[in-house]
């Protein structure tokens, strides 16, 4: 242990880390009967060195997965690596390696990391996804997807540079160029898989009502990501043409306003209406001109809304008017239908348009308490109100007409009532080479034929030696060129790859088995672990990894794997680090290195620091202070334990009857501490609370020993026990080090985690204030549990109250039971 003065963390930290992993003492085993337990963190992308955010992720997760342990749960807490993806094909492609050899080297250097810090992952289970083991599951997964028709494929519009010949992902545009050689980004349009999400839409909406174990935050943001909308779906037909636009809207009750139609500007109507017409190249010019731009755009920039006339019009089904149809960059084609009945007078969006190019602004819904006029109106009234100018139904609450106006349509066979999702399906395709290869065959006599599942996996080619080809897959003819499975006859092997999202979709099924080698998911181990109790990581994820998660559990279930609706039963989203208020950045330069943290102060340190800084769902605020003080903390504790290591020699049993007054308050505030700490985890993991109620044991119990030569050993012993095992979990090398230097044989980290005794517990006497008129006048010392009437006599026979009320007889006296007794006069 070194002196008595300071504790030698790099040596303490070795030796337990080498003892757990000789020991085995975090590996999880299927075992029936028991309580288990899943704690997973967001597994991390191998960057190549971690980060405090991950320092802190993983130090909650750890926390967690130690407290269960000891609290006699079968402990499940793994790890891998999200190792597929752009980033490393471009870190790679800059420095001259294989993506492979990168993320390779990246995985062992950030494993070492982890381990140093302690953490009790059961290494056995750790996986990687960019590894066949891994993905050659993922494409079996595809194929059973695609045989039930939750995989389709179609045209869809993509990046292309022109260059490098190849297709873009978005993050490899910047500003509206190829981030490799600087030419200007075209889109262009070909074919790509999606997975069929929508079809599990109202189930994935449904089911947000039983994550009560969910941030109220993240259930909201995934209810409005599915975006379900009910309203009215109708036909307004296109004028001298066999075709009609399809319409959705939440408002019925403005139909009769309507003075133009919008059309994205990747409406499949579009180009075919302004065919061989005066304003086919304008239209197509307009075409082009958005598309760029929304390239272009960042995601919160707010563009003009512009629009061109396609010289047509279509028919308003409801008053037979004829309506001009203009192509707008602000209507999206991948919500509702990609078609817009506009009403200026009630939306503002639509409003702004029609003034730009001078379209009429027709009111049909006014408000109860003024009379709108389209002259002077400066916004829309998006408001209820009354009809107007809406034939038969005119005079109507404009609330109350939607569904009349509704029933209307479907009775003359032009629309109806419809339900419409803001979710569309998930795009998987990626044009590049670090991905799970799609495992389809392009035949021309047979069509799409599945790669057979004994032909499984199609590997990546190039990944069995450093310099391997890594050019993205359409341009490796030795891989695309493939004979048929069918027909023997030469055909081309899909060389698009997996959007890494796949893989995160299903890695925690993974988990329960990893080392499965017949199957994708052991399905009994799934059934045993399964769900996941606790999932923690950032609330980025709280939208597209999350929604893509539970859609595959929903879709392993129905494909027979899994026997559960919903994959996490509990979710934290931990806060981010921030420094200079800011997140923590290289680019903003303000990255604190956790090795070099590591190496000052040990890992236990810098895991107390980032627990005790702030609860876990708030950012934490860098402060270099607060790592000492956490230091000074555990040295306080190690000089603490090592003046009274004869105590733990004491064997007998505690008889409150026999301790003295200082003997009885560390009792009475060890088993308060059991308690606080027990209900401050228990309570949304508030480890800071938990932290700072251990902190005033010790505190205490440095006072008392100090101040009293006769302190009960049992009492004493029970303390510092007590304070060891209520830390274990935050600080796991310094207290099994202190465990076994105070003679105990077995490991901390199997203990048993301690209960408290309420009446042990219980305060002899409590201090209760005083109000007169709701100012502090007194103070006063109670027995614990005084009733309210012996409280009220207390006050008021209190000599500065007495004199206070001048025998003023109080109008009434509250009391606030344990707290405070006010009396109002």
């Amino acid at each position: 242990m070194g002196t008595n003065d300071k504790y030698e963390y790099k040596a303490i930290e070795q030796k337990w880390q080498q003892r757990w992993a000789q020991e085995k003492t975090d590996r999880a085993t299927h075992r029936t009967g028991g309580k288990k337990y899943y704690v997973l963190e967001m597994f991390p992308y191998p960057s190549g060195r971690i980060h405090m955010g991950h320092v802190r992720n993983y130090s909650i997760g750890d926390v967690v997965a130690r407290y269960k342990r000891m609290q006699g749960f079968n402990v499940l807490h793994p790890m891998g690596w999200d190792a597929f993806g752009l980033p490393a094909e471009n870190a790679a492609m800059q420095r001259g390696i294989h993506p492979a050899s990168w993320t390779d080297e990246n995985i062992d250097y950030m494993r070492n990391q982890l381990k140093a810090m302690g953490l009790s992952y059961d290494w056995d289970r750790e996986l990687a996804t960019c590894r066949p083991d891994y993905y050659r599951w993922e494409q079996q997964l595809f194929l059973e997807m695609l045989e039930k028709g939750l995989i389709y494929r179609k045209e869809t519009v993509v990046n292309w540079c022109d260059d490098c010949r190849t297709v873009l992902a978005r993050e490899q545009v910047v500003d509206g160029v190829c981030w490799r050689c600087d030419q200007l980004v075209q889109p262009k349009t070909m074919h790509g898989w999606f997975f069929k999400i929508t079809a599990y839409a109202e189930e994935l909406l449904a089911d947000l009502d039983i994550l009560t174990g969910w941030p109220e935050k993240v259930v909201t943001m995934q209810r409005n990501w599915i975006g379900k909308s009910t309203g009215l779906a109708c036909d307004f037909k296109v004028e001298n043409s066999t075709e009609s636009i399809t319409i959705f809207t939440t408002r019925p009750d403005t139909i009769f306003g309507v003075t133009f139609m919008s059309l994205a500007v990747e409406h499949p109507l579009l180009k075919s209406l302004t065919a061989d017409t005066s304003q086919e190249q304008e239209v197509n010019d307009f075409i082009r001109e958005t598309v760029l731009a929304k390239q272009r755009a960042t995601p919160d920039q707010e563009t003009e809304k512009i629009g061109v006339f396609t010289g047509r019009h279509c028919i308003n089904p409801f008053t037979g008017e004829r309506i001009p149809i203009y192509a707008a960059n602000f209507v999206l084609m991948e919500y509702g239908t990609g078609a817009v009945m506009a009403v200026p007078a009630h939306d503002q969006r639509d409003f702004e348009f029609a003034r730009a190019y001078g379209l009429p602004v027709r009111v049909v819904v006014q408000p109860q308490d003024e009379q709108l006029d389209p002259a002077t109106m400066s916004m829309a009234w998006e408001g209820p109100g009354i009809l107007a100018d809406s034939r038969q139904f005119s005079g109507m609450d404009s609330t109350a007409a939607q569904a009349a106006i509704i029933a209307f349509a479907e009775e003359k066979n032009f629309g109806g009532p419809h339900i419409t999702y803001r979710l569309r399906d998930w795009g998987i395709s990626r044009q590049r080479y670090w991905g799970a290869p799609i495992p389809v065959i392009h035949c021309g006599t047979c069509g799409i034929v599945p790669v057979p599942k004994n032909q499984l996996p199609v590997l990546l080619p190039g990944t069995d030696r450093p310099d391997g080809d890594h050019r993205p897959l359409h341009q490796q003819e030795k891989f695309f060129m493939v004979s048929c499975p069918r027909c023997g006859e030469m055909a081309r092997r899909e060389t698009d790859t997996m959007d890494t999202f796949v893989e995160s979709s299903w890695y925690f099924v993974r988990y329960t088995n990893p080392s499965l080698t017949d199957h994708p998911i052991d399905e009994e181990a799934a059934r045993y672990w399964l769900p996941v109790d606790q999932y923690i990581g950032g609330v980025e994820h709280a939208i597209l990894h999350l929604l893509y998660a539970r859609f595959f559990t929903k879709m392993l279930r129905d494909l027979g794997y899994l026997t559960i609706d919903e994959p996490f039963t509990n979710l934290l989203t931990q806060g981010m680090v921030i420094k200079d208020g800011a997140k923590m950045s290289k680019s903003k330069g303000n990255v604190v290195d956790p090795n070099d943290l590591i190496e000052r102060y040990g890992a236990d340190t810098v895991r107390l620091f980032s627990l005790f800084a702030a609860p876990p769902e708030r950012d934490l605020e860098w402060n270099a202070q607060g790592v000492e003080g956490a230091s000074r903390f555990l040295n306080r504790v190690y000089r603490l334990v090592h003046r009274h290591l004869d105590c733990f020699q004491n064997v007998e049993p505690i008889d409150r009857a026999d301790l003295n007054d200082a003997s009885r308050k560390l009792h009475r505030k060890t088993h308060q501490t059991i308690q606080r700490v027990t209900e401050s985890i228990e309570s949304n993991f508030h480890f800071n609370t938990a932290i700072s109620a251990i902190m005033e044991l010790v505190n205490l119990t440095v006072t008392l020993t100090g101040e009293q030569e006769d302190m009960h050993p049992a009492a004493l012993k029970k303390a510092l026990e007590t304070i060891l095992t209520l830390l274990f979990p935050m600080v796991p090398h310094f207290c099994e080090e202190l465990w076994e230097a105070s003679g105990h044989r077995h490991l901390l980290g199997s203990a048993v985690w301690p209960d408290y005794d309420r009446e042990a517990a219980r305060e002899e006497e409590i201090l209760i204030v005083v109000q007169v008129n709701g100012k502090v006048r007194a103070r006063l010392s109670v027995p614990a549990g005084t009733d309210d009437q012996a409280l009220q006599q207390a006050a008021l026979a209190d000599q500065k109250i007495s004199q206070l009320l001048e025998n003023k007889k109080p109008k009434k006296i509250i009391v606030v039971q344990g707290k405070l007794v006010n009396i109002v006069v």
